[in-house]
């Protein structure tokens, strides 16, 4: 049997095969692009991302003749978006992306309104769901007269597979639309953006039975009928069962387009005012919290269009050994940033030049300003009784050897890197698929990874950057 997970990420598609023992049998990976008509704008067409999926599963089917033994299919997706769908399931428009800022009016408003924290758990950010269906409402409004269901990505591309209108509870606690304690939509978080549940996708657990594979996709795919579909799962809840961040304090930072730092909890215990999000797990009786920067890796791109370097080229420029600090500094807050700010307005800035500073004291100052944020993300965890011991590194980031150590410095904390590659999100899905398909048992099947190797921090520097975090908090917004 293999179970295929599907991760649709900001920049591009990642598919995972999986036998039932975990082990990986194939990947493939399709890019696709974002639209930004405008200034804080950001868009995908879901017909890009079927397209990517279509293309990544010949490839797949081409090299893996496992595939065909295909049993379970889960999908994560990057979290908050919003496909509108007409009665005939038709999109009526393109997705407005978690990383979108268009909404910032309308998501200050709804944040306001009395009882919305404490229902939804969580601060109304800009990105979130519900703020950009009001928004929709007021500029679109013959868009908004179609609606006949908002789905989130991850959930679109189940509706793709299956035909079923569907969302996990993971995914959907990022929409300010649902009771994050008692796992439900919440009839008056919906009325207060003028949404009604008749408007909703039927909510399931992620590792549960969500829809059967259309006949005439798995007849295009090669495989068998009956192809299990699970709920799925928000891209950060997936990548926490990649990880086996299921018991408390158990948790990951993650250096994506976006940065988190992320701790499974017991319980669901949120504290909003912190901007630390908190939402449900992907899986029953578990809950996540999370703090969340904007611009992770997105500030190292964007330094890279600057010098006309890749990325690899600027971290790989300042070696494997890690520095001391910079005297430049960096605020990453290009897109503006999320914990512990909550402000879209910030922007990123540099500090502390002269004429002595260098292109790779800058890229320093890059990769120092994202892990200071981190380190703002991992207090404001640790503020709501968060108190990992060691976390686990992943996404595209933690490729960087320097980046890591950097990370671990700041944190004081050893950082774990996975063994076999680092397969995030995408693999937990696959896990997801296990359980749906075959009634597995969470517990054993979201199990820890091997580690590859632990980074520790650098001793002798821990101080020294404790000193220049302290330099970064004074200089930032707080």
């Amino acid at each position: 049997m293999s179970f295929l997970g599907i991760d649709l990420g900001t920049s591009g598609l990642r598919l995972l095969l999986i036998d039932e023992a975990g082990d990986v049998l194939a990947t493939a990976e399709r890019g696709y692009a974002t639209q930004r008509p405008h200034d804080g704008w950001s868009e995908q067409f879901p017909s890009d991302w079927e397209a990517a999926l279509e293309s990544a599963v010949a490839e797949m089917r081409k090299e893996c003749p496992a595939f065909s033994e295909l049993r379970g299919i889960g999908v994560s997706g990057h979290m908050h978006g919003a496909v509108v769908l007409d009665t005939a399931g038709d999109v009526l428009r393109p997705c407005i992306m978690w990383n979108d800022t268009r909404a910032h009016v309308e998501a200050e408003a709804l944040d306001k309104v009395d009882g919305v924290r404490d229902l939804s758990g969580n601060i109304v950010f800009a990105g979130f769901t519900s703020p950009k269906l009001v928004w929709l409402a007021k500029h679109e409004p013959e868009i908004f007269d179609q609606v006949e269901t908002v789905m989130l990505p991850a959930g679109y591309m189940n509706f793709a597979l299956t035909g079923d209108r569907v969302a996990d509870m993971s995914d959907s606690a990022g929409t300010s639309w649902l009771d994050v304690a008692g796992r439900d939509w919440s009839d008056s978080l919906l009325s207060a953006s003028g949404m009604a549940r008749s408007k909703m996708p039927k909510l399931v657990e992620g590792s549960q039975h969500a829809g059967v594979l259309r006949a005439d996709i798995a007849e295009r795919w090669g495989v068998g009928p009956d192809i299990v579909v699970a709920g799925g799962a928000g891209d950060n809840a997936a990548a926490a069962c990649g990880i086996g961040a299921l018991n408390d304090g158990v948790g990951f930072v993650s250096l994506g387009t976006s940065g988190v730092v992320l701790c499974a909890r017991d319980r669901c215990a949120p504290s909003p005012a912190t901007a630390v999000h908190t939402f449900c797990h992907a899986v029953p009786e578990h809950w996540y919290q999370m703090g969340v920067m904007l611009s992770a890796t997105d500030s190292l791109n964007w330094w890279g269009r600057i010098t006309g370097r890749s990325p690899a080229e600027l971290s790989g420029a300042l070696g494997t050994s890690l520095r001391a600090p910079g005297a430049g500094q960096f605020l990453p807050y290009l897109a503006g940033e999320r914990t512990p700010h909550n402000d879209t307005s910030l922007r990123g800035s540099f500090g502390g030049l002269s004429h002595d500073t260098k292109q790779e004291d800058m890229t320093q100052a890059v990769l120092e300003g994202v892990a200071f944020g981190l380190r703002d993300s991992l207090e404001a965890l640790r503020s709501v009784g968060a108190a990992p011991q060691r976390l686990s590194a992943i996404g595209g980031g933690a490729k960087s050897e320097y980046w890591v150590a950097l990370i671990a410095t700041v944190f004081n904390l050893p950082l774990d890197l996975p063994a076999g590659g680092e397969f995030g999100a995408a693999l937990g899905a696959a896990r997801l698929g296990i359980c749906a398909a075959t009634g597995a048992d969470v517990a054993e099947v979201m199990t820890p990874p091997d580690v590859d190797r632990t980074v520790m921090p650098e001793m002798h520097l821990v101080d020294a950057y404790e000193a220049a975090y302290q330099r970064f908090r004074e200089r930032g917004p707080s």
